[in-house]
């Protein structure tokens, strides 16, 4: 029995059709169906956030976020915080800078996870910043470059 559904999903501002059923996990489907292998996965269990995206402005873990919950939402991506005039976001600069990218697994739900906080918060205080990584394990930098650079990003107002 095929469950799939055609519809159609927003990531990253561009319109896809898919044909997959509804309750496929986001992240499989856009990594394996639209291959946006930028989201990553980790535990398939909704607690490590390597996989977080956003959905219409709301962080989501995708690896248990049933993609037809997600039609008609606007998706965003890693692969959708930077522009073609710009590269990489402040945020992404100073996660290179400050040395905050090691093993890279964590690096893109870190961004979508922090992005989503200096939107929110333009002037986090480092509890605020501990406090939105409390969903995102990183298991190699310790988390001190990770804070430093959102915070260097946030002083010089991007």
């Amino acid at each position: 029995m095929n469950d799939a559904i055609a519809s159609t999903l927003t990531i990253n501002g561009r319109e896809h059709d898919l044909d997959v059923p509804p309750f496929y996990p986001l992240a499989v489907v856009l990594r394996e169906e639209l291959g946006l292998t930028g989201t990553k996965t980790g535990c398939f269990e909704g607690r490590c956030g390597a996989c977080t995206v956003s959905v219409d402005g709301q962080t989501v873990v995708s690896c248990i976020y049933p993609v037809g919950l997600a039609y008609g939402k606007s998706v965003r991506t890693v692969e959708g915080l930077a522009h073609a005039t710009q590269p990489l976001t402040p945020l992404q600069q100073n996660f290179l800078e400050a040395g905050a990218v090691q093993c890279g697994i964590c690096t893109p739900g870190m961004l979508m996870t922090l992005t989503d906080l200096l939107e929110r918060v333009p002037q986090p205080s480092e509890d605020d910043v501990r406090d939105a990584l409390a969903g995102n394990l990183c298991r190699c930098t310790g988390y001190r470059k990770i804070i430093e650079a959102t915070l260097a990003t946030a002083e010089a107002g991007s």
